[in-house]
C-alpha cells in the first residue's frame, strides 16, 4: 500500500502550517482514514518523546494525536534544536547526532535527504494518508538547493500543495503572489490550492481581492480560516509567544501563574492546559518589572541552560527569583529550570556551554553535571510525601516525559517517584517547606489530577476553595480544528487533492467563503 499524500506549505514561518495540518489530520480521520503527519525536518525548541524514547518535534507529536496515533521518528527524521550562538543539536532518526554550526550542518545535509526519502516511504506503507508540513517558506531561493523539507519533498512524493498565507500580519496578497512568482515552474504546477488563514473582518470586504488573487494566480482559494481564539495546541516555536499577553486581564482567574520567559525556553507547552483552567492567569514574563507577587512562579525547560542562567543575572531576573523565594513564594523549575534552582552546574567536557562550571541560583540542594548522552523517555509517576502540592499525588500515578542531558545530584527531598516498571527510582527535588521544587518531567499538566492538586494547593494558600476543570484537555481543540476546516473550506477540492475515494455526505460543493 502506497498512502495519498497531501501537503501544506506557507508563505512565511508562523503562518498556521502546523494547526492547518493538526487539523486536517483530525478532519480525515474523523472520515475514517488511517491518517499520519510527517515533517521532513524540524527547527524547534518544542520536543516530544515517542513511545519508544526516540525525540521528535512537539509540533509534529500533536498532530498524530490530532489523527488518532502514537508519534514515531518517521514522523519528523531530521530535528534541529538552536543552541547558544550559531550552534545546534541535530537530532535525526530520534537520536542526536551531534551540536554543530550552521556551515557543519549545511555540509552534511545532502547526505540526510536519504534519511527522509526513507522515513516517507515507511509512512507511506502504513498508512491511508499522509500529511506532509513544509517549514518556513518554499520561496526561499538561497535556499533551493540544500532544500530537504519544502518542495524537494512534494516533487518526490508528486504531493499536491496547499499555500497557506496570514492575513493577520498584512500583506497576505504580495506573500501568495509573490511566493508563487519565485517557484520554478515545475513547483508552481504541484500548488493546487491557496487558504487565507486569522482573517478577522467580513467576508465581504475581501472577496474582491479572492477573485483578483484566483485571477492573478490561476489557483484557486479553497478557503478563509477565520481567527480562532482560545486554542490549546502545541506551538512549534516561541514566536507563538509574542501573542501571549505577560499581563494579567480584567477578568483573570484568581491564581496569578508567572512564567520566567527564557530566550531558549523550550517545551513551554507544558503549561497550556494548565493556562487553560478557569481558575489560573497565566502569564510570561519578559521583564523584572512585570515580575510581580505571582501565586506560583515557574522557571521553564531551557535548550541552553547555562546562557540562560546568565541571562537571568543580567537582567536582574535571578534577584528577583531569590526574593521571591524570600517571600515564601512557590517556585516550580521543569528541566532546565529545574537545573538553574539548583547550586551549582557541571560541564567538564563542553557538552552544553564553554564554562566549565556555572553557579546556580542556590535554592535547592542540586548539583547538575552535562553528559553527553541524553536522556530521553516517557515515564509515569507519583507524588511522594512532603509538605507541598506533589504530596498530594502519593496515591496517584501521572504520566510525562524526560528530555535532558544533565544528570542532577541532590542533597534533599526528592519531588516524585518514577514508576517504571518494577524498577522505582526518585526525580527532582524540594526544599523542607514543599515551596520550591524542581522536577525534570515535562508534560505533567497534561494530566488533571496534577493541575487539581496544584490548583487546590495554591488556593488553600489564598483562602480560596479551588478546584481543577475536569472539561480542561486537548481532545475538543482537535475537534474545533476539524470543524474549522470543514466550515470554511471547499471540501469537494479538499478531499479530490487528498485523494479520498468517496465524498462525505456532508461535504460541501462550494467555498465556505462564496
Amino acid at each position: 500500500m502506497t498512502a495519498s499524500v497531501l501537503m501544506v506549505q506557507g508563505t512565511a514561518s508562523s503562518v498556521g502550517k502546523s494547526i492547518v495540518v493538526a487539523g486536517l489530520c483530525r478532519l480525515f480521520r474523523q472520515e475514517g482514514l488511517s491518517v499520519a503527519p510527517f515533517k521532513a525536518q524540524n527547527m524547534a525548541l518544542n520536543a516530544a518523546v515517542t513511545p519508544d524514547g526516540l525525540e521528535i518535534g512537539r509540533s509534529t507529536a500533536v498532530q498524530a494525536a490530532a489523527a488518532g496515533i502514537a508519534p514515531s521518528v518517521e514522523m519528523n527524521p531530521i530535528l534541529i534544536k538552536p543552541e547558544a550562538g550559531a550552534r545546534a543539536q541535530i537530532v535525526v532518526l530520534g537520536k542526536p547526532l551531534g551540536s554543530l554550526e550552521t556551515a557543519d550542518y549545511l555540509s552534511r545535509k545532502a547526505a540526510l535527504w536519504e534519511v527522509v526519502a526513507g522515513a516517507l516511504a515507511q509512512l507511506r506503507s502504513h498508512y491511508d494518508l499522509v500529511v506532509i508540513e513544509g517549514a518556513g517558506s518554499p520561496a526561499e531561493v538561497n535556499l533551493r538547493d540544500g532544500d530537504v523539507v519544502n518542495m524537494r519533498v512534494a516533487r518526490h512524493a508528486s504531493a499536491p500543495v496547499l499555500l497557506v498565507g496570514d492575513i493577520d500580519r498584512g500583506g497576505v496578497f504580495a506573500a501568495l503572489i509573490g511566493t508563487l512568482d519565485l517557484l520554478l515552474p515545475e513547483e508552481r504546477d504541484l500548488v493546487r490550492g491557496l487558504i487565507i488563514n486569522r482573517f478577522r473582518g467580513k467576508l465581504d470586504l475581501l472577496r474582491p481581492g479572492l477573485s483578483f488573487l484566483e485571477n492573478r494566480t490561476g489557483k484557486p482559494v479553497l478557503g478563509v480560516l477565520p481567527f480562532l481564539e482560545g486554542l490549546r495546541i502545541a506551538d512549534e516555536d516561541a514566536v507563538a509567544l509574542d501573542e501571549r499577553a505577560d499581563r494579567r486581564p480584567a477578568d483573570a482567574g484568581p491564581l496569578d501563574i508567572a512564567v520566567v520567559r527564557l530566550p531558549r525556553i523550550s517545551n513551554f507547552d507544558d503549561f497550556d492546559l494548565l493556562a487553560a483552567e478557569p481558575a489560573v492567569s497565566l502569564r510570561y514574563v519578559e521583564r523584572l518589572d512585570d515580575l510581580g507577587r505571582p501565586d506560583l512562579l515557574i522557571l521553564p525547560g531551557s535548550k541552553s541552560t547555562v546562557a540562560d542562567l546568565a541571562y537571568l543575572r543580567k537582567t536582574g531576573f535571578a534577584d528577583g527569583i531569590r526574593y521571591l523565594a524570600a517571600l515564601k513564594t512557590p517556585i516550580l523549575g521543569i528541566c532546565g529550570g529545574y537545573q538553574m534552582l539548583g547550586q551549582r552546574i557541571l560541564d567538564p567536557d563542553r557538552v552544553e556551554s564553554g564554562a566549565p562550571e556555572a553557579p546556580g541560583l542556590g535554592l535547592l540542594p542540586v548539583t547538575t553535571c552535562f553528559q553527553a548522552e541524553k536522556r530521553t523517555r516517557s515515564v509515569r509517576a507519583r507524588g511522594l510525601p512532603g509538605p507541598g502540592w506533589f504530596g498530594r499525588l502519593v496515591e496517584q500515578e501521572f504520566s510525562g516525559y524526560e528530555i535532558h542531558q544533565g544528570q542532577s545530584i541532590a542533597d534533599g527531598l526528592p519531588a516524585l517517584e518514577i514508576v517504571d516498571g518494577d524498577a522505582r527510582r526518585t526525580d527532582g527535588c524540594q526544599s523542607s517547606d514543599g515551596l520550591v521544587v524542581g522536577t525534570y518531567l515535562h508534560g505533567i499538566f497534561e494530566g488533571a489530577i496534577v493541575r487539581d492538586a496544584l490548583i487546590q494547593w495554591l488556593g488553600e494558600r489564598k483562602g480560596l476553595r479551588l478546584r481543577a476543570d475536569p472539561g480542561v484537555g486537548r481532545t475538543r481543540d482537535y475537534d474545533r480544528l476539524a470543524d474549522w476546516l470543514r466550515e470554511n473550506l471547499d471540501l469537494r477540492q479538499l478531499y479530490q487533492l487528498a485523494g479520498v475515494p468517496r465524498l462525505p455526505d456532508h461535504a460541501t460543493t462550494e467555498p465556505a467563503r462564496r
